[in-house]
């Protein structure tokens, strides 16, 4: 992104505009008609592979675009602005595919990044714990030593799309990681691993990617399966936080779009009273404006993150990765919210495609992480207030 004018380069811009036709082409009813009926996007996800949008930020030699994650950002900011917005970008390409691009052995690199980078092959990521929560220094899913390879054993919970997954990218700690601190070691899972089982937790949520309980128990695994170094996976691991969260403010900033431009529709066209169109009320035409401020705002922080990140300021990409989750967030349910009051009655109608998203939205402020875990980081890293936490 260009630091003087804001514009983004040419090149980001002709693939928003593929990206867009792409996902008019689907659309929201195809979106929602595929979650309804318990399907999944695959169509969807296999043609934006081919043409090859899921890996533009993974390395040429392995498949990829070569950009970073400023452009997989606007992958999914597109598509969900469409209507159909496909969470596992966040987790496959995204956290998967970075840190293995970033940390992974040549051998890793071969074996996955290709197939993430088409769309022929899903990896997802697992890091919460049921007793762990927003607190990943208590996760206690173990890796133990066997000769050279490693047992690893634990539990996961909301994991999205294990289904869907070849295989899962485990956050646990090694054995003799003993201390308070969080030393994370990273894992490869294949998803058809003796030991390795999941269940679906049921939601309320109309998404076509579902979540998982998962279990592991004493899961072997090959010496090659762990990621990077034993014990620099701290860095490894917010590695690919950063891009969650960047990709995690793209998905809301998109469903945002998607809303607004649905209400704004409405509020021109329908008539009610004096045969002039809702949208000359200042009741409905404030709110909307104040929205599209938001939004612009929230896009600017993270775009601003993602060029943070690609420039390798890890540290300088934290804080505006999580400011942007969160204004994103708030946004999204602001913009939903409004869109739905804004057809009335028709807002929860499955024909106008807002229902679904009311509490689609609403997770934004819960993941990946919680607007109160933002709220801790930024009093304290930005603020310099003392740690709550």
């Amino acid at each position: 992104m260009n630091a003087m004018n804001f514009t983004e380069p040419e090149e980001r811009a002709a693939l928003r505009a593929a990206v867009a036709e792409l996902g008019k082409k689907y659309g929201h009813e195809y979106y929602s008609k595929q979650a309804r009926a318990g399907l999944k996007t695959e169509e969807l996800w296999a043609e934006a592979g081919r043409l090859g949008y899921l890996g533009v930020n993974l390395p040429e030699e392995y498949g990829g675009g070569g950009a970073g994650i400023a452009d997989l950002a606007a992958v999914l900011e597109e598509l969900a602005a469409a209507g159909c917005p496909l969470l596992l970008m966040v987790v496959s390409p995204a956290i998967c595919g970075t840190v293995i691009s970033r940390f992974g052995t040549d051998e890793q690199k071969k074996r996955w990044l290709p197939g993430i980078a088409d769309g022929s092959r899903r990896m997802v990521f697992a890091i919460t714990e049921p007793d762990a929560g927003s607190n990943s220094h208590k996760i206690t899913t173990t890796a133990k030593r066997d000769g050279g390879d490693w047992v690893l054993s634990g539990r996961k919970v909301y994991i999205s799309g294990v289904d869907e997954a070849d295989a899962v990218l485990v956050v646990g700690r090694t054995e003799d990681s003993k201390t308070g601190k969080l030393k994370p070691a990273l894992f490869i899972v294949p998803t058809d691993s003796p030991g390795f089982e999941y269940k679906q937790i049921e939601m309320d949520i109309v998404s076509p990617e579902k979540q998982f309980g998962l279990f592991l128990d004493d899961v072997h695994l090959p010496a090659d399966a762990l990621v990077g170094e034993e014990d620099a996976a701290i860095a490894q691991l917010f590695a690919g936080l950063n891009p969650e969260r960047i990709m995690g403010a793209s998905f809301s900033l998109g469903i945002a779009r998607y809303a607004l431009g649905k209400a704004v529709a409405y509020a021109n066209e329908r008539k009610v009273w004096r045969g002039e169109p809702i949208g000359t009320h200042q009741g409905l035409a404030h709110p909307l404006a104040e929205i599209k401020i938001e939004l612009e705002l929230a896009k600017l922080m993270t775009q601003k993150a993602a060029s943070l990140y690609d420039s390798g300021d890890d540290f300088g990409a934290g804080e505006s990765a999580n400011m942007a989750k969160y204004a994103a967030a708030e946004v999204a349910i602001r913009a939903v919210d409004q869109a739905v009051q804004t057809h009335g009655g028709n807002g929860l109608a499955s024909e106008y495609g807002l229902g679904t998203l009311v509490a689609a939205v609403r997770l934004g402020r819960i993941a990946p992480v919680s607007r109160e875990m933002v709220l801790n980081f930024v009093g304290q890293h930005s603020l310099g207030l003392p740690r709550s936490y």
